[in-house]
Order: structure tokens, then C-alpha cells, then sequence
């Protein structure tokens, strides 16, 4: 008698993969820019200035028309003043004359003698001197040294953690095969064609 069932188990198959945890470290950098600042020279200088007005030492020679009417005034006034106190003078001389007094004579003296120093008279042309004025001169110097500006630009080192892993894959999944190994069964039977009968009496 040989059996009619064949049993087979099929077993479980997992796969692992680990990943192992990593700390990376990065560097930090350093860069440096450099930039250069011109400075200069620069100097501005104003000379001396000289300010002469002449406008009254020429109406003092050739006077404007203005300047000639008013001198003109001033001495109508002046010799109307003069002729005023002349002739107040020879009044009060008359009055006081006496016999025999040649007053006539006197005042024909005076006219002579005031004539006289008329012509005589010195003048000094241009009579105002003209007026001077200065303005100061000026210098001013700037300098300015050149410059020189860094910018840091600083990266600070990293460190970056990779944690790990395990990772399981189940590429095969556990079963039981039942297999029937035995041959045809038949009913009734003695259908089969190699049956034989069972002799119960032996």
C-alpha cells in the first residue's frame, strides 16, 4: 500500500535590505571681495580782486549833466550868499562913511584885491580821489586718500544627518501543496480493469 497523498510546504521567503545611517559634514567657505574707492585732489583758487571806482573822481573833472546842474546851483546859492554880504558891508560902510573918507575907492580896492585872488587860486585835478577796494583771495585744497572696502560673505559648515533603514520585502509567500499521487478511483470498483476480486473465504 503506498500513499495517495503527497503533502509539500512551501516556506516563507524575506528579504532585507539596511541602509545604515550617515552624518555628512560640510565645510564652511569664506569669500572675500575687495573694491577699491578713488579718492582725488582737488584745489580751486580765487585771486585777489581789486575794485576801483572812479565816478567821483571823473564828475570831479568832466562832471555828468546832473552833477553840473547841482554844482551850478550850489554856486549861484554861494555867490548869491556872497553878493548878499557884500553888499549888506558896503551898506553899513556907507551909513558909517564920513567927510571926506573916500569909501568909493575902498570898495573899487576890495573888487581889485578879491579878483585877484580869484586868478591866483590853485587847483588839483581830479580833485576826489577814486575809490579803491578788495576783495580778498581764496584758496581751498581737498584730498581724499583712496579706500579700500572687503565684504566677507561667510558660510558656516553643515552637518546634515541621514538616520537608517531597514526595509524588508516579502518575496515569497508561505503555502501548502496537497497533491494526489494515487490512481483513478472507480465505482463501483470493480469497473476498474485491473481489479481482482477479494477472496473473503481464504
Amino acid at each position: 500500500m503506498y500513499p495517495l497523498i503527497e503533502i509539500k510546504t512551501v516556506p516563507i521567503e524575506i528579504e532585507m535590505k539596511v541602509s545604515h545611517a550617515k552624518l555628512e559634514y560640510t565645510r564652511g567657505t569664506a569669500d572675500l571681495e575687495i573694491s577699491r574707492g578713488e579718492g582725488g585732489l582737488s584745489i580751486k583758487s580765487r585771486p585777489i580782486k581789486l575794485n576801483i571806482d572812479t565816478f567821483e573822481a571823473r564828475n570831479s573833472v568832466v562832471p555828468t549833466a546832473m552833477r553840473s546842474q547841482e554844482q551850478a546851483a550850489q554856486k549861484g546859492r554861494e555867490a548869491s550868499y556872497t553878493a548878499t554880504a557884500t553888499y549888506a558891508q558896503h551898506g553899513q560902510m556907507l551909513l558909517n562913511a564920513k567927510l571926506g573918507e573916500d569909501v568909493l575907492g575902498q570898495f573899487a580896492a576890495e573888487a581889485a584885491t578879491k579878483d585877484l585872488k580869484l586868478n591866483e587860486g590853485l587847483q588839483f585835478l581830479p580833485s576826489v580821489p577814486p575809490e579803491i577796494t578788495w576783495d580778498p583771495g581764496e584758496m581751498h585744497i581737498r584730498y581724499e586718500m583712496d579706500k579700500l572696502n572687503f565684504d566677507w560673505r561667510m558660510n558656516e559648515p553643515k552637518f546634515e544627518f541621514t538616520p537608517g533603514d531597514i526595509e524588508l520585502t516579502v518575496t515569497q509567500q508561505p503555502d501548502v501543496i496537497i497533491k494526489y499521487v494515487g490512481g483513478p478511483l472507480y465505482v463501483p470498483p470493480s469497473a476498474d480493469p485491473s481489479y481482482e476480486p477479494v477472496d473473503v473465504e481464504a
